[in-house]
């Protein structure tokens, strides 16, 4: 079994377990993996190089993708963020619910990024594109 430390730091008791400490270092670097596979994948060479969009429709196309990605990139980071500090925070109430915040801010992320098309269609409409 793991060695556990226990501190004291003013009124608060933590308590540290190397395993756990491992389980959330090996959590953040899968994270951080599928985050760099999934970019890799997305930015894929398509054979062509657009440097310029010829119309408004591709300008909105383009805010589209990159607000998207934008979006569940941050969400992703959010997310592991929560993860890693829920984890690690030992019982602390305290930790815990920075930890909460952090997951219900990459909810949040999540969620605009699921209405980002809508939003920037409306966008597209009140410009006058088609």
């Amino acid at each position: 079994m793991g060695h556990h430390t226990t501190t004291r730091t003013g009124s608060r008791i933590r308590t540290s377990d190397p395993a756990r400490s491992m389980r959330a270092a090996g959590l953040l670097v899968a994270s951080a993996a599928f985050a760099v596979s999934a970019a890799t994948r997305a930015h894929a060479d398509t054979g062509h190089v657009v440097l310029a969009a010829a119309t408004l429709d591709q300008v909105i196309g383009n805010i589209r993708t990159w607000l998207i990605g934008l979006l569940a990139a941050l969400a992703t980071t959010f997310l592991t963020i929560g993860g890693v500090k829920y984890l690690i925070a030992g019982g602390d109430p305290g930790e815990v619910e920075k930890a909460k915040n952090a997951l219900r801010s990459a909810a949040i992320g999540y969620g605009l990024a699921i209405l980002a098309p809508a939003l920037v269609g409306i966008l597209q409409h009140i410009v006058g594109g088609s």
